[in-house]
């Protein structure tokens, strides 16, 4: 498109002037010698206008946030941050949400800048870290920029990919932590979704970064077409029908398809002939609530066959439109469709692929794992899966396998997977078609509708640039399904990007190890967080100053030669609240003695005589105009009350961030992680205490009790194994909530695993309360669920004579024990350890964490 360009600019300039002709030379030339330019004539393809208005804002020296569809090639402008970065001799990170992205992106630019230039940091690895360019998860870069680390000396670009995340409840403000800290000098490449306020987003970062370019291409570079797939029975093929009815061009409009509507009314009535009805639900006007029940809240009385996943994968093959990625929101509905498929006798692949996928699935494996852990992962039924050209891939297998399955998938040897929405997370897996088996998932509480940006997020792998034309999104008839409902999730509303941030315990000490108080809350007053409170406090505020001019309005009404009326009325507003409100109050405050209650209404009888008898003998009940001055003066009142309602409201939303720290300052000071002064002019500064040292180096949800743990010598009579098996309490989380105690206690339940455990659990009680009485939210509970597994582990066992008689699959193992690993680190090299024993824990951590990160937990999947 650029040279295209080039050439018609050319042929224009025969009709210019020769000073105009001499600009337009000038500008071309200025354009070829540009970074940007040289980048794009590297490149075997044209770049899209979005991506060249991005890279030339980057070279111009603006930050940069890129709001496009999945698969529109946001990542070559994150590709041309690091190409200018090599230019101009400087370093340049690229940030990951998740450490199976990272591993990706270092392969990509190790493929391009070699292994030398590239290195890589996800916690549990690190790869030639002082390289000019360093893929990491953004938890790394956040730590090194609480640790002031000399690596940031020379970073002048950083790539924030899936910059959306932040909106995660969990990891997302590290994404804020991050944006807020880095250096001045640093220019950021975020990346990110189409967000419906993608414009709030880039203005926050411009009024915390600076100048900042913000590109949006709504385009997909692979047109995609919806589709739902139906099944009249069991003994019928399924059907694949349009969303949408065709215009004249043959290409999908806007408004519902009339065929298929038509369609699964027939359907209906066969379903409900099959059961003996006379009359089925009509669809007409869709008299059913998003659980499929009719007006009246009853069940349908007929419901149309769904179609078998199965049959789908095997109509999908027939009509050409595989690869595909079938999204089922159950990890256990995944591997049932894979035994699903081979049972049925579904093939994909040919005797050539099967002997290439045995080849490659060998050589991933081989020297990775032994023949015991295999076993125990069901390896050969894994393997025997993937050469029929079936896999799974879900946050229940270890990291291994579902590498295995991107690669296969990516070299089209596997046609179909079956995947959870994890999937949907920036991995490189494009496909032809998605196939999204349900509008609804379970959330851990119930079942609740996609939204349209899940369902965007899902459906925007189909289309592979380069190599398909349309792709197709492919919706499977099921109970309640209403095609309106599929339209609603399809078209281009998306949903807003909302902050999840809130300060920490360990966020609190890393910021006043770097700055002082008043620095510290100013910082937090620049979260995106605060700006979206800011930004709804405007209207608020607009509110405030009408009043004030009012109030304003009326004191000039009232002003009276006899004395202050405004005081005079404050005095009848005080008497008037205390004689309405003051009685019952007291009546229904609960923690007062009968001896204190009666204390009470003495004062507040007395307090009433005192107003009384100072607004009887107010100068301003003597003058002559009294009557017409409390006329303004009960509107003064009124409008009084109602500035103090909007303030409140308007003070509740700005600085609320700040007024949190000021909480987690306040029980940190109380716990004697902070030292609180005053100086002479009245300011308030806080300083780190050696509790406070050692709770800065500690990151985890549960960093406080951790730290309290420590200090209380609660792990002291315990072994490598028990340490490790007492702290997996604070990094599992039991997918069904469990009941947070393990099957058995090592030792007994007067063991020191026991007793330990008791203790952690005491201190958490006690720090929930402290959080509560000061406004915040509960912490999250230990779960000991996986204690005696964790165990087991930590003293050698197999992986398969760990999770035997548990219903723990081997990711979920694998995930909890390496963030156990990377905690128990932190102990070990917290050193000095604040305490007596302090240097023996230490010791005992750092054992423990070998212990623990073995075997297919140690396994990286970088090599």
């Amino acid at each position: 498109m650029a040279r295209h360009q080039h050439h018609k600019g050319n042929a224009d300039s025969q009709t210019l002037s020769p000073s105009q002709r001499y600009a337009s030379f000038q500008k071309v030339q200025r354009h070829r010698a540009s970074a940007a330019a040289r980048f794009a004539e590297s490149l075997p393809f044209e770049l899209d206008d979005f991506q060249t208005e991005a890279n030339d804002a980057l070279e111009a020296g603006s930050n940069v946030l890129v709001a496009a569809p999945t698969g529109a090639g946001k990542t070559v402008v994150a590709d041309f941050a690091i190409y200018l970065a090599q230019e101009r001799n400087v370093k340049a990170f690229y940030t990951t949400p998740i450490k199976a992205l990272s591993n990706q992106k270092y392969h990509d630019l190790v493929d391009v800048y070699g292994p030398d230039k590239v290195g890589l940091l996800t916690g549990d690895t690190s790869i030639n870290s002082e390289a000019d360019i360093v893929v990491m998860t953004t938890e790394v870069l956040r730590n090194m920029l609480y640790e002031r680390s000399t690596t940031l000396n020379a970073l002048r670009y950083v790539i924030l990919d899936e910059v959306h995340y932040l909106a995660d409840r969990f990891r997302g403000p590290v994404w804020e932590e991050v944006i807020i800290h880095l250096p001045k000098t640093v220019k950021i490449v975020g990346l990110s979704a189409t967000v419906s306020n993608v414009e709030d987003f880039s203005n926050w970062i411009a009024s915390v970064r600076g100048d900042t370019k913000l590109v949006i291409s709504e385009h997909r570079p692979v047109p995609l077409e919806q589709h739902v797939i139906v099944q009249a029975d069991e003994h019928t093929e399924p059907e694949v029908l349009d969303l949408y009815r065709r215009d004249g061009n043959g290409e999908q409009a806007t408004k519902l398809n009339a065929e298929l509507i038509n369609r699964l009314d027939q359907l209906d009535r066969k379903a409900a002939r099959r059961r003996g009805e006379e009359r089925p639900d009509k669809r007409k006007g869709f008299g059913r609530d998003r659980g499929g029940k009719g007006a009246k809240g009853h069940a349908p009385k007929a419901e149309r066959h769904t179609p078998r996943r199965w049959a789908v994968v095997d109509e999908l093959n027939f009509l050409g439109m595989l690869p595909g990625i079938y999204f089922i929101f159950s990890r256990n509905g995944c591997d049932q469709a894979v035994e699903q498929c081979i049972n049925a006798g579904l093939e994909l692949t040919t005797d050539e692929e099967v002997t290439k996928i045995r080849r490659i699935v060998d050589e991933m494996v081989e020297g990775q794992l032994t023949q015991e852990d295999l076993k125990a992962l069901q390896f050969s039924k894994f393997r025997f899966a993937l050469e029929e050209g079936f896999a799974s891939h879900h946050a229940g297998m270890i990291a291994l396998f579902r590498q295995i399955v991107e690669r296969l998938f990516e070299e089209g040897l596997v046609k179909m997977v079956f995947a959870t929405e994890t999937l949907a997370l920036g991995i490189n897996m494009p496909a032809r078609c998605v196939v999204v088996e349900k509008l609804e998932k379970f959330d851990g509480t119930g079942h609740v509708g996609l939204t349209p940006g899940e369902f965007t997020q899902l459906t925007g792998r189909a289309g592979r640039r380069g190599i398909d034309t349309i792709g197709h999104a492919i919706v499977v008839d099921h109970h309640g399904f209403v095609p309106a409902t599929a339209a609603a999730l399809s078209s281009k509303r998306v949903y807003p990007l909302h902050s999840s941030f809130r300060p920490t315990f360990n966020m609190a000490v890393n910021l006043l190890n770097s700055s002082d108080y008043e620095t510290a809350r100013v910082t937090l007053d620049q979260s995106f967080a605060q700006w979206e409170a800011n930004e709804s406090a405007w209207q608020l505020e607009s509110q405030i100053n009408t009043l004030k001019n009012a109030l304003a309005g009326y004191e000039q009404a009232f002003a009276c030669e006899h004395g202050d009326f405004k005081q005079f009325m404050t005095l009848r507003m005080e008497l008037s609240d205390i004689e309405k409100e003051g009685r019952r109050k007291l009546k229904h405050e609960v923690f007062l003695t009968d001896q204190e209650r009666s204390r009470a209404f003495q004062n507040l009888d007395q307090r009433i005589r005192d107003l009384r008898k100072a607004e009887h003998e107010h100068p301003c009940r003597n003058c002559p105009d009294l009557q017409q001055h409390l006329k303004w003066g009960h509107r003064w009142a009124r409008e009084t009350r109602e500035l103090q309602r909007v303030t409140d409201r308007y003070d509740s939303r700005t600085g609320s961030v700040a007024r949190q720290f000021d909480c987690i300052c306040d029980i940190l000071t109380g716990l004697g992680y902070l030292e609180r002064h005053v100086n002479a002019a009245g300011h308030i500064d806080m300083t780190l205490t050696e509790k406070g040292l050692l709770l800065r180096r500690i990151y985890s949800e549960h960093d406080l009790e951790l730290c309290e743990a420590l200090l209380a010598g609660t792990f002291d009579k315990l072994d490598a194994n028990g340490l490790a098996a007492v702290l997996s309490s604070l990094v599992y989380e039991a997918r069904r909530g469990g009941d947070s105690e393990p099957r058995h206690y090592p030792g007994g339940i007067s063991g020191p695993i026991a007793i330990a455990s008791s203790k952690l659990k005491g201190i958490c009680e006690d720090i929930d309360i402290l959080c509560e009485d000061h406004g915040l939210d509960e912490m999250q509970r230990p779960d000991f669920g996986i204690l005696d597994v964790m165990y087991e582990w930590a003293d050698g066992g197999s992986l398969g004579s760990c999770l035997y008689g548990t219903d723990m699959t081997g990711g979920d193992f694998v995930r909890t024990a390496k963030r156990l690993a990377d905690v128990l680190q932190q102990i070990a090299v917290a050193q000095p350890l604040p305490f007596d024993g302090g240097e023996r824990l230490a010791g005992l951590a750092h054992e423990a964490a070998d212990r623990v990160n073995r075997g297919v937990v140690a396994y990286s999947g970088v090599d």
